[in-house]
């Protein structure tokens, strides 16, 4: 199958079963700090998950565009891509693993017609310490399954140390089969909804040699050993534990989440080890093989590996900035991602031998002429043509960039690799070269200042005859990325997904402040993003000029006034057209499904939200704007809180 048809049956698959079909959310996320990247199904969905009411039902089916920045160093093998699609499906409170289980087989055996001899599935072993029992109910719904295919299916324990058994069904533990945004079950915070899952696999053959010839061929195969003999084609999530202060409760509502990968799917359909080998990636590898001039099924692994990361790389960027709230590559958060993305591939071109610039340009055309095919049959990818200008002088613009930084970066490489001197004479950190050794953070200033990868470095320090200090760069980028991930739980901490009391109030402070710009500003005033902590609203907007402190002083005294005066917040169901027709305001319209939710407060405000919200005003206290900047080109950013 191509990832069109795939993605087509497996729609209509659950439209039969009575599911609503939702569109992709952004993959930059609205409304949740706790991340930068969509890299699920489940994260616009945590609302209701944890028991808020969704406007199109209880049964909901998607494919939602996703990336996962930390698949990244993962890319260049048979199966790991940064960007993906993955298929879902959510019972809200509804059906359970009595159904979800069969249901899912149906549509792997009968619709994709994968034969169930080689499909293998894992469950959930239990943790003791979180009072989480093993499930058990799902070790006996799949053998019922399997053997309602002629299949025995043996529950095995402990197959990372013994190996396969003849099984059929694998207990794991909590990193393998539990599921929640923040982890295994220690690292959830207060409030977090989680669960344990059911992961499939599909099996390649042992006939293949594939762990043999792998990593891992010193160890027991097993369906997660990650020899890539297996791969996990799709995963459901019994979300129905919510983390307590002390422990863990059930939530109101049992729920389920299923997310499986598309592309995926397609290699089991199709039967080929090599997710790069499938429809989406073949007109991509076509135009890395002239640009490169290499033949990606006549190299040989390491070329290969290079060749998939180019691929991968240029098709994610394109997609991030494609996206309706995309962005071009920057020193900051998901534009840094963007930049890290193209760096990366100019630097695998660079490993084969490409001197030349601007060579990702007509890569990233065929990742545009691909999704713009599919959206002529789906309109799933529209945006990629609507921004195809925009996608291609930005990654022209970054090649050049990252041309000089690189050649800059080589000139003084050299300098240091013949100099006795310590490179702090150079006002950096660092060991000196006296001993012949590239030190670890003498290596990690050239990592984080000229994006020089590790394998860069061992290559340069090969040519100069110099020994490279892999521990000791590896201890400097360990102590980066504890560093990184500080900043980032501390930046990120809080936010609308976790329902928190502070965050209901301060989102809906937004709608109030939305409705106040477009008074005191005008009309043309339209949400370009937000972000919430518990601390404070950041707001970005439409409008070309600073806004003045006297409009600042309107604009809060308008909230506040509101807030005074007790106004209700209300909520109704309604279909999307007559939602319109009221001119309620809603942020990227062409991502709501056929019924929304319309929060009204007073005359004063209207518009499309998910929610949560508080019931009145008078709920928020003293309205304050902290802060109003520029955010780009005709945007402007306000960040405020409630005191």
């Amino acid at each position: 199958m191509t990832v069109t048809e795939l993605r087509e049956k497996y729609l209509d698959f659950f439209i039969e079963k009575g599911h609503a079909i939702l569109p992709s959310a952004s993959l930059l996320p609205e409304n949740d700090p706790t991340t930068l990247f969509t890299g699920s199904g489940m994260q616009p969905m945590i609302p209701y998950l944890l028991g808020e009411k969704h406007p199109q039902g209880a049964r909901l089916a998607d494919s939602q565009k996703c990336f996962r920045s930390q698949d990244i160093e993962e890319v260049g093998d048979n199966r790991h891509t940064t960007f993906f699609e993955m298929l879902g499906n959510w019972s809200l409170g509804d059906y359970f693993k009595e159904e979800q289980i069969p249901w899912v087989f149906e549509f792997l055996t009968e619709v994709v017609g994968l034969d169930p001899g080689r499909i293998y599935v894992s469950i959930f072993r239990g943790q003791e310490e979180a009072n989480i029992p093993r499930d058990e109910d799902s070790a006996k719904l799949w053998q019922e399954v399997f053997a309602g295919a002629g299949i025995k299916a043996r529950v095995i324990d402990e197959a990372e140390k013994k190996g396969m058994q003849n099984g059929r069904i694998f207990y794991y533990d909590e990193t393998k089969n539990w599921w929640s945004r923040s982890g295994v079950t220690k690292n959830m915070p207060v409030g977090e909804p989680g669960g344990p899952d059911s992961e499939i696999f599909w099996d390649f053959g042992e006939e293949l040699e594939i762990h043999e010839k792998s990593s891992f061929k010193n160890k027991p195969c097993h369906i997660n050993c990650d020899c890539g003999r297996f791969i996990e084609i799709g995963n459901s999530v019994f979300m129905q534990y919510k983390k307590t202060e002390d422990s863990f409760e059930p939530l109101p509502q049992n729920n389920v989440d299923f997310g499986g990968g598309l592309e995926r799917m397609v290699m089991a359909s199709l039967d080929v080890p090599d997710i790069f080998m499938i429809d989406v990636f073949k007109p991509i590898i076509a135009k890395v093989e002239k640009e490169i001039g290499k033949s990606y099924v006549d190299c040989g692994e390491k070329t290969k590996k290079e060749i998939r990361i180019i691929a991968d790389h240029v098709r994610a960027a394109t997609m991030i900035m494609a996206d309706d709230r995309g962005v071009g590559p920057s020193n900051v958060d998901q534009g840094y991602l963007v930049r890290r993305l193209i760096r990366r591939a100019c630097l695998a071109g660079r490993r084969l031998g490409n001197e030349r610039e601007y060579y990702l340009q007509p890569i990233a055309a065929s990742v545009i002429d691909f999704y713009k095919e599919d959206a002529k049959l789906t309109d799933f990818y529209s945006n990629v043509g609507e921004k195809s200008n925009f996608i291609l002088e930005e990654i022209r613009k970054e090649e050049a960039k990252f041309g000089k930084a690189l050649k800059k970066g080589l000139r003084e490489f050299d300098k240091f690799a013949f100099s006795t001197e310590p490179l702090d004479k150079y006002g950096r950190i660092g060991k000196s070269w006296n001993q012949g050794i590239l030190y670890g953070d003498s290596a990690f200033y050239f990592y984080q200042t000229y994006g020089f990868p590790k394998e860069i470095m061992q290559e340069l320090c090969e040519e100069k005859k110099v020994k490279f200090d892999e521990e000791g760069f590896a201890e400097e980028l360990e102590k980066h990325q504890a560093l990184s991930r500080s900043a980032s739980t501390d930046k990120f901490k809080g936010g609308l997904a976790d329902a928190d009391e502070q965050t209901t109030k301060l989102h809906t402070a937004t709608h109030l402040l939305q409705a106040a710009l477009r008074q005191v500003l005008g009309d043309h005033v339209q949400q370009k993003g937000s972000n919430i902590t518990t601390e404070r609203l950041r707001f970005d907007f439409s409008h070309d000029e600073k806004v003045t402190p006297e409009q600042i002083a309107a604009t809060e005294k308008l909230v506040n006034g509101w807030i005074t005066a007790g106004l209700k917040v209300e909520c109704e169901e309604l279909p999307y057209e007559e939602a319109k027709k009221r001119d309620v305001i809603g942020l990227f319209e062409d991502k709501y499904g056929n019924k929304v939710k319309v929060y009204t407060i007073s005359d004063i405000s209207g518009e499309l939200c998910g929610g949560p919200h508080v019931k009145n005003t008078k709920e928020l206290g003293k309205f304050k704007i902290k802060k109003e900047q520029s955010s780009g080109a005709g945007v402007r950013r306000v960040k405020a809180v409630l005191e």
